[in-house]
């Protein structure tokens, strides 16, 4: 197809999404990927519709609504790369997400990070028309680099991982191994600790080193690997199960869960053994 060329002003005529050029130009967002900023970008947009409708806390904050399918819509991405991109914002502080349960969308609030910006990028940021066209949002997003920004599993020091394609290959591996959208219908207020062990599991099978620290045991990294990709929806189930069971503090949540993840395998079929000892002979003590 043969598009037109633009003449004079024609340009001004589409609507925009206008994206901060501060998220670009200011060191504190340098690890924010091209998607992310464009996702604040069309949450931004979405404040003006928000104040229109009076949509205000009692606080008498704006708060948005915009759920992870209309993430998926705007920027042609699946279900796990609109989360992570909402996950993405939330640890940069750029929004906070509160959830209300019981099915409903969570209330987003788009934080205000102007403060101790330079004044020409603060005044730049509501003027600027150097963002995204929206046509462009529409468009496939390129597999991002990874981040060096994000939590190791098991150690402070940068872990060496693989390529942006290969941990997609792990995302969508563990999203469908572990039945991902079918736990987040089971255990909806787990929804932060269900992605938060897919991410664990991801990192620690996409990470080179040799030897993983697995409840203060070094084990080859082959074979935690190996063990992890057999984990299903039942292991993961035990897990959030013995989660919310555990009154013990944890100290090192990471840590903590890729052990039970690790040991998932063992510990489930024990545990379900001891029941069915403990109901047997049980009901064997009410026959006699």
């Amino acid at each position: 197809m043969s598009y037109d060329y633009f003449y004079g002003q024609s340009g001004e005529l589409f609507s925009y999404f206008r994206i901060p050029k501060a998220l670009f130009q200011d060191h504190r967002f340098r690890q924010l990927s091209t998607d992310a900023r464009t996702l604040y970008g069309i949450l931004l947009d979405r404040m003006s519709l928000s104040v229109k409708n009076g949509w205000l806390d009692e606080q008498g904050r704006v708060y948005i609504i915009y759920t992870v399918r209309e993430v998926q819509e705007s920027l042609c991405c699946a279900e796990h790369k609109a989360v992570k991109l909402f996950r993405e914002l939330e640890d940069m502080n750029l929004i906070e997400r509160k959830r209300r349960g019981l099915g409903r969308p969570s209330l987003i609030y788009v934080k205000d990070f102007s403060s101790g910006l330079p004044k020409a990028q603060v005044q730049n940021c509501p003027n600027s028309n150097s963002g995204v066209a929206q046509s462009a949002v529409q468009e496939q997003p390129k597999p991002q680099a990874n981040k060096t920004d994000k939590n190791n599993t098991e150690m402070n020091k940068p872990d060496p991982i693989h390529s942006g394609d290969v941990r997609e290959q792990l995302e969508d591996y563990f999203y469908q191994a572990l039945e991902v959208e079918l736990l987040l219908r089971l255990f909806p207020d787990d929804e932060d600790t269900i992605y938060q062990i897919v991410d664990l599991l991801v990192d620690t099978c996409a990470t080179k080193r040799r030897m993983l620290r697995i409840a203060g045991d070094d084990k080859p990294a082959e074979v935690v690997r190996s063990r992890l990709k057999k984990l299903n929806a039942d292991h993961i189930r035990f897990v959030l199960n013995s989660l919310a069971e555990n009154a013990t503090p944890v100290r090192n949540m990471k840590q903590y869960l890729l052990a039970s993840l690790y040991n998932a395998p063992t510990t489930m079929n024990l545990h379900y053994q001891n029941l069915t000892n403990h109901d047997f002979a049980h009901g064997s003590r009410k026959v006699g």
